[in-house]
């Protein structure tokens, strides 16, 4: 049997919680959401094209972050993050593939998604 104090803790918390989220705006939800994305982590890949054919590929991305001006805290127009370069763009992490620092731009060709293995 469940210790009732601490369902009811529990239970007030999870109401709570659900009011917050309730009283938040749509920006404030999507913030909290990425913010709980980023610290659960993601396996993402990052695919960047010209025209139909990919040219870098990046795998295991656990996020990507919006750049912010240093002085007025504004975003920038491009994207960073961390991901082993899929240099020979198989899908899978080879001997010798490291993970590296990028940048995108909000301007290029790119798709990133979730890896389905």
């Amino acid at each position: 049997m469940r210790n009732k104090p601490t369902h009811r803790l529990l239970t007030a918390a999870l109401i709570a919680a659900a009011l917050l989220a309730a009283g938040c705006t749509q920006e404030q939800q999507n913030k909290l959401s990425r913010e709980i994305q980023n610290w659960t982590g993601t396996n993402g890949v990052l695919e960047v094209y010209a025209g139909d054919k990919v040219v870098r590929r990046f795998l295991k991305i656990d996020k990507i972050s919006t750049a912010l001006g240093t002085d007025d805290g504004k975003p920038r127009a491009y994207r960073y993050g961390y991901g082993i370069l899929d240099e020979n763009l198989n899908m899978q992490v080879d001997p010798g593939e490291k993970k590296v620092y990028f940048e995108i731009s909000d301007y290029t060709n790119a798709v990133f998604f979730e890896n389905p293995r």
